[in-house]
């Protein structure tokens, strides 16, 4: 039952992080409401046991990405950050018990899914085991036509960011 819960918290918390980010103004309130959404999915693959690829969702797009983001973001829009007094300074108040809170949840689940032992697995074949070298096959044999896509997607629109950022020229 508190799978469940956790479950919904977490899911509710991507939600929320991802129309943050559709709905904020500020591009680097936008940028980080996609930290705490990135976040929110690694918290997600955790819970479905895929540890591998929850640290690669951190250390890749939580981490690298968002660092290149918030640089462009910076450099390509200078002076719009904010000064002044802070006008959401109550409900930011409001942020640390709530990560404790949170915090103490996820540590319930994973206290609570270690402490029951798993059901035995039924007498039917087996699948292929799960493993980096088979996540690597598919990724590049199965689906490598998409993840080629993506790519080709990605440097489109960076070259696109890049032409639109270029100042105009008298």
């Amino acid at each position: 039952m508190s799978a469940w819960v956790a479950f919904f918290v977490v899911a509710a918390l991507a939600v929320g992080s991802a129309l943050g980010l559709v709905l904020r103004r500020n591009p680097i309130h936008g940028a980080l409401f996609l930290v705490a959404n990135l976040g929110a999915v690694a918290v997600l693959y955790l819970m479905l046991g895929a540890e591998f690829l929850a640290a690669a969702q951190v250390i890749v797009y939580a981490g690298a990405i968002m660092v290149l983001f918030v640089f462009a973001i910076m450099v390509l829009i200078p002076g719009k950050e904010e000064t002044g007094p802070d006008p959401l300074r109550a409900v930011r108040l409001l942020a640390p018990p709530l990560g404790v809170l949170l915090f103490l949840l996820l540590a319930f689940v994973v206290v609570g899914r270690t402490a029951v032992p798993p059901a035995p697995p039924p007498r039917a074949a087996a699948p292929a085991p799960a493993t980096i070298g088979a996540l690597g096959r598919a990724l590049f044999v199965r689906y490598l036509f998409p993840f080629e896509l993506t790519s080709v997607l990605l440097l489109a629109a960076m070259v696109g960011v890049l032409l639109l950022a270029r100042k105009k020229e008298s």
